[in-house]
């Protein structure tokens, strides 16, 4: 029989956790975060189901904005109560919908696309766009992200908001896309955000950061395997998001 005092001597030693993205540390890139000084509100909405530390980007978007606020669960009463603070006017705050509607098939040219209630293509885009005060994210798996609309009906009162990014996501073989519209959370922030302040500043910013956190994880990946695991081979893809939260 094993001594437990020997085996308690050779267990490994926990990997420490970053307090501000939740990564472990030799997959933390918070000490190249650049600031960014926003106009418009972000608000990030997590599934706590979402639990990618690997790879998640919601956490290190947020540490980005002096003001942007990251709340994890399925339902809240209204937008303000998401927030934590008072709002005159859902209408006014946008949401990246995740309706059937593609950039693709409506044949528009910008990069983002306002949209009416019956899915079409929004009149008179730049006065909805300069009334906004801040933008909705839903971040995890399409699914998870698709749950989040339906438990929160007061996402009917944004305004609704696709994407039609010019380039796929940076994940590459990463972590496959159910779509090809289909960006991370910080890559959507950008093409949003740098959109709609008209400061591609912004997207450059949080483009390079998600840049480093994959040539970082990348670099992890050949001495500690468990932290950043190698795509699975084609037919037994493996689910990124299953790694247990801390």
């Amino acid at each position: 029989m094993s001594n437990p005092a020997e085996t308690a001597a050779t267990a490994p030693e926990p990997i420490p956790e970053c307090p501000h993205c939740q990564k472990p540390m030799p997959l933390c890139i918070c000490d190249s975060v650049t600031p960014i000084e926003n106009k418009l509100s972000l608000l990030i909405l997590q599934h706590p189901q979402e639990q990618d530390r690997a790879l998640g980007t919601a956490r290190l978007l947020a540490k980005h904005f002096a003001d942007a606020t990251v709340k994890v669960g399925l339902s809240w009463p209204s937008l303000s109560k998401a927030l934590g603070h008072p709002i005159e006017n859902a209408s006014h705050w946008a949401v990246l919908y995740l309706g059937s509607a593609r950039a693709a098939d409506l044949d528009v040219e910008g990069e983002i696309v306002a949209l009416n209630r019956k899915g079409e293509v929004a009149e008179n885009q730049r006065a909805i766009f300069n009334k906004l005060e801040g933008v909705v994210l839903l971040d995890g798996t399409w699914s998870q992200a698709k749950a989040l609309w339906w438990r929160n009906p007061w996402m009917l009162k944004c305004q609704r908001i696709i994407l039609n990014p010019k380039h796929p996501s940076r994940y590459g073989r990463l972590r496959k896309e159910p779509r090809k519209d289909g960006l991370s959370t910080i890559e959507a922030a950008a093409t949003l955000l740098a959109g709609l302040e008209r400061r591609p500043d912004i997207a450059e910013t949080l483009n390079a950061s998600f840049e480093r956190l994959l040539t970082r994880y990348r670099e992890v990946q050949a001495e500690m395997p468990d932290l950043a695991p190698k795509p699975a081979p084609k037919g037994r893809r493996r689910d990124f998001r299953r790694g247990k939260r801390s």
